[in-house]
This record gives structure tokens, sequence and C-alpha cells, in this order.
């Protein structure tokens, strides 16, 4: 903590402090700070070598990915300037996140979807004032141990994140809420897998500062000539059909896409229901990621055998 009598500033907007000289031949407050770290700092990593190690270890990374991509984003910056204006893959929504002023901004979010039948239903009931929608077309490559380039060489990628507006950090977040929205079946939990990957590799602080969800769709329709009722789980299921007494109809939804626009109204509008993607402070990405997408199949198969559940009929 330092403190400046009569502080002078850099600009007009203030943002900078100047430095003044500390008297007559004395150094400048910014001299003083600088060599103190330097010398306090050189001697640290000296005596810790294991951090030095890793340091440098960590700007040898950085350099080697900055020259990687320094070749591709000239190019990928030009494809998003064109997929903006001409993108098939999302339906925007007219308020944003990061706009400077507006209602309901912590409610704006992006839907993103397996293909156009599950997007198609979707962007038929949204709210197109707060709620966009990004169609996938089939499985997204695994990104695990892939580097930053393969971001913008990889044009889905390119377009999402172009879509969240998050290549410079989460400043320019266009959707508070980014949902994902696939099919509750194998290919749809492999999709979610994929694009958790995805964020957790390049994008982290999305998920850390709560951006990230996924879409609860129901598994079943329960109706009467009276009523309808959605069931989301196989227990709201049975309640469902002892409520609505004698031989309701009973429809098992297969995936998204076949659930009809007027349907889909009632899943996305007010009573939305939406799990949080979250991690423990404790949780290392690391090691989450080497697990859970890395090369260690026979753990995974025993931890998968160790934790399955079956559920009977």
């Amino acid at each position: 903590s330092v403190k400046v009598e009569e502080p002078v500033f850099e600009s007009q907007t203030k943002t900078k402090l100047g430095s003044k000289d500390m008297g007559p031949g004395g150094p400048s407050v910014q001299k003083f700070i600088g060599d103190f770290l330097k010398k306090e700092l050189d001697n640290y990593l000296h005596k810790h070598s294991d951090t030095s190690e890793a340091l440098l270890k960590k700007i040898l990374e950085s350099e080697k990915e900055r020259k990687a991509i320094a070749g591709v984003t000239k190019l990928a910056r030009e494809r998003a300037k064109k997929a903006n204006l001409h993108n098939k893959k999302l339906r925007d929504c007219r308020i944003h996140y990061s706009d400077a002023k507006g209602d309901n901004l912590e409610e704006t979010s992006i839907f993103i979807t397996e293909g156009d039948s599950a997007s198609g239903s979707i962007t038929k009931s949204r709210n197109p004032n707060l709620q966009a929608v990004f169609s996938l077309r089939g499985k997204p490559l695994n990104s695990f141990g892939l580097t930053k380039k393969i971001v913008y060489e990889n044009e889905e990628f390119n377009l999402l994140q172009a879509a969240l507006n998050i290549e410079d950090g989460l400043d320019g977040l266009r959707y508070n809420k980014i949902i994902i929205a696939t099919d509750a079946d194998t290919d749809g939990m492999h999709i979610r897998l994929l694009l958790l990957t995805f964020f957790l590799q390049f994008f982290p602080d999305l998920i850390k500062k709560n951006h990230v969800y996924i879409l609860q769709t129901p598994l079943f329709r329960v109706r009467n000539k009276k009523e309808t009722i959605y069931c989301y789980t196989e227990e709201e299921r049975l309640n469902a059909i002892k409520k609505l007494g004698s031989n309701p109809e009973i429809t098992r939804f297969k995936g998204l896409g076949e659930i009809s626009p007027d349907e889909f109204v009632h899943f996305i509008g007010k009573d939305i229901r939406l799990d949080r993607v979250s991690m423990k402070k404790e949780d290392s990405v690391s090691n989450m990621l080497n697990f859970y997408m890395g090369k260690n199949t026979p753990e995974r198969q025993e931890f998968i055998i160790d934790n399955l559940v079956i559920e009977e009929d």
C-alpha cells in the first residue's frame, strides 16, 4: 500500500496514476517498487526451482500457442464476421447481456441444440427478445488435449465462440445463460459431454461464473380429455397416472425434435427447468478432463461399473 501526496494522473480519464519523484534525488515510486520486486522475485525463483520451472513451462506453452494461433486468427475473424451476417446456425435475439442498459438482461439466453429439428421447435416457441438458438451439426469435435488453435480452425467452434463473443474474455458475453439443450439419450448425453469439455478446456470461467446450464425436458406426457401433465421423472409419471385415473394416454418423448412448438413453449418459458453446471472450488479442471475424456479407458470402465444404476421396469 503506497500513499502518494499530490497525485498526478497520466491521462484526462484519470485511470492511471503518474509516478512522482520521492524528494530531491530520490527514486520514483514506480522505480522503487520495480527494483524491489525484481530483486525479491529473482531471489525467490532461484531458491524455489519447482516454481520457476512451472512458470517457464507455462510461458513457453503460451508462446507456442500464440504463434500457432497467429496464423489462423485473421482468416477465422473474417469467417466469423461473414458468419455473423449469414450464419444459418444462429437464430439471434434482440436483447443481449452485453448491452449497456435494458430490462431483463439477466434473462438473456442461448440454447445450444443438436440438429435442425430440435432447433426448429425451440426457435418457433422461444421469446425472440431474450432467447437465441444455436444449432449444432451432429456431434462436435472432442477438444480434450487440443490447443486453442482448434477453436479457430474448427468452423463450428469458431462460430460458437463468435456467437457468444468470448474470444477476448467474458466482458462482451452476449447471453447470461448458455443452455445445452440435447436429447435425453446416449447421443444427447455425449454431445453434452463434448460441449462441457470444450467450455472447460478453453473457457472455464463460463462455468466458474455460473453461465452454463442444462435444459431439463419432460420424458412423458400423460393426459386425458380434460388435463395434460408433463413428467420429468418416472415418479412424476406414476403420480400423474394416479391423478388422472383410468387409462390416460401416455406418450414417451424420444427426442426434442418430436415435441411440437405449441408444447415446447411450456418448457422454455416461465416454468423452465434448468440444472446449473457448477464446480467445487477444489475441483481441478485438468484432473477432471484427464479422467473423463483422457485415454484411461480401463479406469473409466471400472468407474462406470461401480456407479451403474439399473432401473427396474
